[in-house]
């Protein structure tokens, strides 16, 4: 199951960027609530792009709004396109993208005209897959610019609030101010991690978009050792490539105040990251397994975070421990039984009462998700029992794997008890059937 989406990109083109006015306030509106999707850590939300409505990523840690997964979306009319190439995180070189200028995009109570627009051409960039609905794009800086944005991780909405200053007031009463820093359009925050038995202060990016609690890059400061017990794992898809790391425990992280003890951390290889621009003395990010546990307020044009922590807040820290990677490949039709019950029939016969039961039943098709192993980490309890990549899953622990969402099924990967799984898969049109336990490597 893939615990860890994350998408962070920096964009090259063959053109000079165009400023984006950003996300303004409809006439006579002061405040905007939008509903979204949490999956693994990660916001997903409405905006009606030219009209037609799609799903994007919300991910504080990308200046331009991206488009992909178009195929299917009828009726999309993007201005003034032309074509750039894109590079970005994972180990891949630069890809063919188009660049399009002066489209509007929508929500309730808000509108950002002449926007600027990115859009991924290769079809085998799909978060679709990896999350189990459809997704069409990914947006970020131009969301953030202009208003004070609150994410509530609890209700899962997110608020838009002209700046006032009652509600300046309420925010500075009930909240925790952090200082952050605005640069090249993305929100930077200086917190503390603890190593073994010593501190580092660190520069990490407010990646809103990152599943993980932390990333450090470890060849970027020779003070950041990684732990002895560490493991190689699949960190995430880039649409550059894969992102390829290792995991650990770290002692802390420490954050205005908040800390958080043996948050599981991300060290991506220098591979993955070679084509990532980063700016002076960043040292790694800190992300949704870590702002999940508060109710965030981004203050972009006062270079502020405020946070106050939620019902989350002493959750712990899971991980896949399965070493299995599961992504929606497509639906199929499959057939259910619907049990009807009739009402009891009374008939007359020779002056005798006789009551009559029946059940019927009726079949119904439906369509189901299915689901694929996309990753085995090596060495992994699922690679050692015979598990391939490409294996089709058919059941987990004997219960269909189609009755579940892809967030339900990682839910049996994360158990932070060593449980064991049982997987009925299909491989070449033959069922197979494994078992594995869970092992905690950190």
């Amino acid at each position: 199951m893939k615990k860890i989406i994350l998408f962070v990109f920096l964009f090259l083109s063959n053109g000079t960027l165009t400023a984006q006015s950003g996300f303004l306030f409809k006439k006579d509106v002061n405040k905007v609530g939008i509903p979204f999707q949490s999956i693994n850590n990660l916001v997903f939300i409405p905006l009606v792009v030219n009209g037609v409505e799609l799903t994007f990523l919300l991910d504080s840690g990308v200046e331009e709004t991206i488009l992909f997964s178009l195929e299917d979306t009828k009726g999309l009319d993007l201005k003034n396109k032309e074509t750039v190439s894109l590079v970005g995180l994972g180990s891949k070189e630069k890809i063919e993208g188009l660049k399009s200028t002066g489209n509007l995009l929508e929500t309730k109570g808000m509108i950002s005209r002449n926007h600027l627009l990115y859009v991924i051409l290769d079809q085998d960039f799909n978060l679709s897959s990896h999350v189990g609905i459809p997704v069409n794009g990914i947006i970020g800086y131009s969301f953030f610019k202009n208003n004070l944005i609150e994410i509530n991780y609890q209700k899962r909405k997110i608020f838009f609030y002209k700046e006032t200053a009652k509600r300046r007031k309420r925010i500075n009463r009930k909240f925790t101010k952090v200082p952050i820093t605005i640069e090249g359009a993305k929100p930077y925050v200086y917190s503390n991690v603890v190593l073994e038995n010593y501190k580092i202060p660190v520069k990490l990016l407010v990646d809103i978009g990152n599943s993980d609690a932390v990333w450090l890059f470890q060849h970027k400061l020779a003070t950041i050792e990684l732990p002895p017990k560490n493991f190689e794992d699949y960190l995430g898809q880039g649409f550059s490539g894969e992102v390829i790391g290792k995991r650990a425990k770290i002692k802390a992280f420490e954050m205005a105040g908040f800390q958080f003890e043996n948050p599981i951390t991300a060290f991506p290889d220098s591979v993955s990251t070679k084509h990532v621009k980063m700016v002076p003395d960043r040292l790694g990010s800190v992300g949704g397994e870590i702002f999940k546990r508060f109710t965030v307020v981004l203050d972009y044009k006062n270079e502020a975070l405020f946070l106050k922590k939620n019902r989350s807040y002493s959750a712990p820290f899971t991980y896949n421990k399965s070493g299995v990677e599961i992504k929606h490949i497509g639906m199929q039709w499959v057939k259910e039984t619907v049990h009807l019950k009739l009402e009891p029939k009374i008939t007359e016969y020779k002056e005798i009462a006789i009551q009559e039961k029946k059940t019927d039943f009726q079949y119904k098709f439906k369509l189901k998700p299915v689901y694929v192993i996309s990753n085995i980490r090596r060495k992994s309890a699922a690679e050692i029992c015979g598990l391939q990549e490409g294996d089709i899953l058919i059941k987990i622990n004997e219960k269909l794997t189609h009755r579940f969402s892809l967030q339900e099924l990682s839910r049996f990967l994360k158990s932070e008890e060593e449980k064991w799984i049982s997987l009925e898969v299909e491989r070449n049109s033959q069922l197979l059937k494994f078992s594995f336990q869970l092992k905690n490597l950190l």
